[in-house]
């Protein structure tokens, strides 16, 4: 706590420095007379200089605090997106972040910088989250407090403008958070009947007579279980994060990009549902051992990708609609 507060207390020096400075009114001295504007804008600059060097230091030291204090979320992160097939995006939403925020440089550096005290609010608040998770062994609270806290720290050294020309990176790294348990599972199991219902559908549409009993598929040569993997819960994150992913870059309408957000749901639920089609088809022409390794894993990237086509699609439909309820205005 010596060390935060030291740290604290240099920010708000360095930055208290230029405010008393400005205000300051040039007055004529005994010994050195009027000061020239040269002379003036000297200061300003060398006060200018050592604000930058000051916020600077607290940012990179406030930076190794959060590293240090996070290390272990954060490798747990990393080994969870590694191991865990449901949340392998998490390696592109953080790649994508950081992109967006590298691009978009230009724009936030431009934004006049206004510390807040409020900013260290909230990074206590996130510290205690970040505690609260540790002692309740609760994952999800634990790395939801690292979003919070990075979202304190730029609010207290660079002010609410700033943050809000974060806002859309700093958010979007809550797609690498892993969903809470009692969540995932209140989700998994409606989307495994939803996603048999349309399974068994498919199948006796294409004229394979199939009996479904829950998540169990019975064909003529052989059972299919809808488990938990095949939900589709699996393919429902990762392309809503793609979804929103592909709106922000493609999109400036807030509204298409909610309706694109919207849409990749039930686009994933449809495409799970034919992914499970396919399978039962080639399970009941090749046998069920074509449901497992290489194909297995070839047919949910292929309808991923269907799915991914479709969404592109989607707004495709709705640039045209709006376009043809808005024209574009003609010259006179």
């Amino acid at each position: 706590m010596p060390l935060v507060n030291y740290l604290v207390w240099m920010g708000v020096r360095g930055f208290a420095k230029p405010l008393a400075r400005e205000t300051a009114v040039p007055v004529k001295g005994p010994a050195n007379g009027w000061r020239t504007l040269g002379d003036i804008g000297r200061e300003n600059g060398r006060s200018a200089e050592i604000v930058k060097t000051g916020t600077w230091f607290v940012l990179l030291s406030l930076s190794a605090l959060v590293v240090i204090m996070y290390a272990s979320v954060l490798s747990s992160l990393a080994r969870q997106w590694w191991t865990d097939p449901n949340y392998g995006h998490g390696f592109f939403v953080l790649v994508f972040a950081g992109y967006v925020l590298w691009s978009e440089s230009g724009r936030w550096r431009a934004v006049p910088v206004r510390p807040t005290n409020f900013g260290l609010v909230i990074m206590l608040f996130a510290v205690g989250l970040r505690v609260l998770g540790m002692l309740g062994a609760e994952l999800f609270i634990s790395r939801l407090s690292l979003v919070i806290l990075i979202s304190g720290l730029v609010l207290f050294l660079a002010g609410r403008q700033v943050l809000q020309s974060m806002a859309f990176p700093i958010s979007y790294l809550l797609f690498m958070i892993p969903l809470p348990g009692i969540v995932y599972f209140q989700l998994t199991f409606p989307l495994q009947l939803w996603a048999s219902r349309l399974a068994a559908g498919g199948l006796v549409a294409l004229g394979i007579h199939t009996v479904r009993q829950g998540n169990l598929l019975m064909l003529p040569n052989c059972t299919l279980n809808v488990v938990e993997a095949c939900s589709g819960i699996r393919s429902l994150l990762s392309l809503l994060a793609a979804a929103v992913a592909y709106g922000y870059l493609a999109e400036s309408s807030v509204w298409k990009r909610v309706a694109l957000a919207i849409a990749s749901i039930p686009i994933a639920i449809a495409a799970n549902g034919l992914r499970l089609v396919a399978t039962g088809v080639l399970s009941y022409f090749f046998g069920p051992r074509v449901d497992s390794g290489l194909l297995h894993l070839t047919l949910g990237m292929g309808f991923f990708g269907l799915a991914f086509l479709a969404l592109v699609l989607v707004h495709k439909l709705l640039g045209l609609y709006w376009g043809h309820q808005n024209p574009a205005p003609v010259a006179p």
